[in-house]
């Protein structure tokens, strides 16, 4: 008897779990780190905050951040599959369709771009295309490419406290730069810190990395050096008089312990991967006490 094979059957899925997916190709957390900086550029600008403007431009922020990270996983799906990190995100892992992701990173911004000019003004509009343009069509294939890639992935980074402060002001002036300045170069040693922490997957996927590329010891320097570069950047923001006393002596403080840290991997062997794991979430820790600190002291 010939035996007729069936094909298996697959459990539904709940409109529910799909929206989850929806959700997920945004990437919240890291959207929710860009509105907090989106929201202090907003807080210490000069001049009269709208509601309405305000309330927009965080909607309009993360709908273009999830929108450009919604074109990242489609672009990067294959290479998701290869990494542990990422290959149950839902496109590698065949939970939704290549096409709902360029449907939305692409429909997005059709709407949100719009809605940020009409509500804020045609230069924070454009800071967001900016932004959206650079992660998409020049940080994305980058990173398979050279690990300077690094230096333009800070760009789009770097763009929405100074979206968030042009909302409010309408030009670009020092004020703006200096946080766009801040954001820029904080990110270097962030994401060089990932670098080394997630080596073995990078590789992996075929990313070429700064610790992929230049291996652990001139990433552990580019680290150092990054890291003492946020010590006088981060202070730019007093002579301009955006923060105080208080923030400039936190800025200090954890400027110097963050630099201090990055120069212990320079004469450090062995443990990469826990130094630069340590060192990643001092980065995190570093940026939530600056910009509480701007919070507290800020104008």
């Amino acid at each position: 008897m010939i035996q007729v094979p069936t094909a298996e059957v697959l459990q539904p899925r709940t409109p529910l779990a799909i929206a989850r997916d929806v959700v997920a190709l945004g990437k919240p957390r890291l959207a929710t780190l860009v509105l907090c900086t989106t929201a202090g550029g907003l807080r210490l600008a000069p001049g009269h905050r709208d509601g309405l403007s305000a309330a927009v431009l965080l909607v309009g922020t993360a709908l273009v951040v999830g929108s450009a990270n919604a074109l990242n996983n489609f672009l990067e799906r294959d290479v998701d599959a290869l990494m542990r990190r990422t290959r149950d995100r839902p496109l590698p892992a065949g939970r939704l369709d290549p096409w709902v992701a360029l449907v939305v990173g692409l429909g997005i911004p059709s709407l949100a771009l719009p809605a940020l000019a009409l509500f804020t003004n045609g230069l924070t509009a454009t800071l967001a295309a900016l932004a959206l343009f650079t992660y998409v069509v020049l940080y994305t294939p980058l990173k398979r490419k050279t690990p300077l890639a690094l230096f333009v992935g800070a760009v789009p980074g770097a763009i929405p406290p100074l979206m968030g402060w042009t909302a409010v002001t309408g030009r670009l002036d020092a004020g703006g730069l200096a946080l766009f300045a801040l954001l820029f170069c904080w990110q270097l040693p962030h994401f060089l810190a990932v670098s080394m922490y997630l080596k073995e997957d990078y590789a992996r996927g075929g990313f070429r990395v700064f610790a992929v590329v230049r291996g652990d010891g001139a990433t552990r320097s580019w680290a150092a050096a990054t890291s003492l570069l946020l010590v006088p950047v981060s202070l730019t923001l007093l002579p301009l008089g955006l923060a105080g006393p208080f923030y400039g002596g936190v800025a200090a403080l954890a400027g110097v312990g963050l630099a201090g840290y990055a120069l212990t991997g320079m004469w450090q062997r062995g443990a990469a991967h826990r130094w630069a794991r340590n060192f990643f979430l001092l980065t995190l820790a570093y940026l939530t006490l600056l910009f509480a600190a701007l919070l507290v002291s800020g104008r």
